[in-house]
């Protein structure tokens, strides 16, 4: 499957129609849904393939980000052979009281792992507990940057972000498979 077919894939599986209430108090009549297009394995598999030359060399361990970085993740680390640590949001307060399971992330080099960016903010949260333990961090691997922001917001705390594909390569490719099969 070329980068193409894959971002047609990806917008067939997810792009959903409808009146959605988003996150911000708005209400929208076009909704992407990302775990549409993580719970699907044939997608998924290709997303890991096409994610796998992406990781920098000198990568120890993937982190996958709660909930959409996590399926991504483990994806990629069947595909690499990398192990894998899953980063809560939130440490869990029972058991272990980790907020980081799996892999020890602790003077690792460690790759971040996320679905979907937008502000970035939850990388920026997130990278700051696994850098408290000891991770060294400095690249966060996506599936979509939705360009709003995110890029220049982990630019400015040191991280360079490399998408498999941005929101406009993912248009594009669909107006362009649109135009030609009119």
């Amino acid at each position: 499957m070329t980068r193409e077919e894959l971002a047609c894939g990806i917008y067939r599986t997810s792009h959903l129609t409808g009146t959605f209430l988003l996150r911000s108090g708005t209400t929208s009549h076009e909704y992407f849904d990302k775990y549409l297009f993580e719970s699907d394995p044939a997608l998924l598999a290709e997303i890991a393939r096409h994610l796998l030359p992406l990781i920098p060399e000198g990568t120890d361990v993937l982190a996958g980000l709660e909930m959409g970085g996590i399926p991504i993740a483990t994806a990629l680390s069947l595909a690499s052979g990398l192990p894998v640590a899953f980063v809560r949001k939130k440490a869990k307060d029972y058991g272990t009281c980790k907020f980081a399971e799996g892999a020890d992330v602790r003077d690792k080099n460690v790759l971040v792992i996320e679905d979907v960016i937008t502000s970035g903010g939850q990388v920026l949260l997130s990278t700051a507990d696994l850098r408290s333990v000891g991770a060294r961090i400095s690249h966060v691997l996506c599936v979509i940057d939705r360009e709003s922001g995110g890029r220049e917001k982990l630019a400015a705390d040191g991280l360079g972000l490399t998408p498999l594909l941005t929101m406009s390569e993912i248009k594009h490719a669909v107006s362009a498979t649109t135009d030609t099969s009119a």
